[in-house]
């Protein structure tokens, strides 16, 4: 079992790893050696993932998701196979706690008071007469 937060666990058995080579530069290590790690999540048809944090992790993984609700994440930053797959998981315990974690409440709207209008406008008028000041004075 991977603890994801308090309430929330996943098995081991719902993750399920390919290797693959890595892309981009790299010379002979990434040529030859398949370090890059390609982490799969069943997200849709998860048994401990409350239906709230499906919803949110299904929205969150955007093209992450395939069709069928699984989430897959690739990691090929580091150079060993060990590390990538460290960075794979910690990259998806992330998004599932990010998904855990409650929306906040909306916003109500507001008002301003009859106070703060009255002292924009006091202000305005005041940098008018400022700015006012500034002109030429007339020709009498």
């Amino acid at each position: 079992m991977i603890r994801v937060t308090p309430r929330i666990s996943i098995e081991d058995s719902e993750l399920q790893e390919d290797f693959l080579r890595a892309s981009g530069a790299g010379g002979q290590n990434i040529q030859k050696v398949e370090t890059a790690v390609q982490l799969r999540f069943d997200v849709a048809h998860s048994p401990n993932l409350p239906e709230p944090v499906r919803q949110r992790l299904l929205r969150l993984g955007g093209r992450r998701i395939t069709g069928e609700g699984v989430l897959v994440i690739t990691a090929q930053r580091h150079r060993t196979q060990a590390r990538n797959r460290e960075d794979a998981l910690e990259r998806l315990l992330e998004l599932i706690r990010e998904a855990a974690a409650p929306p906040p409440p909306p916003r109500r709207p507001t008002k301003p008071t009859l106070g703060s209008k009255t002292r924009r406008l006091e202000g305005k008028a005041k940098r008018g007469d400022v700015k006012r000041m500034r002109g030429r004075p007339d020709q009498d």
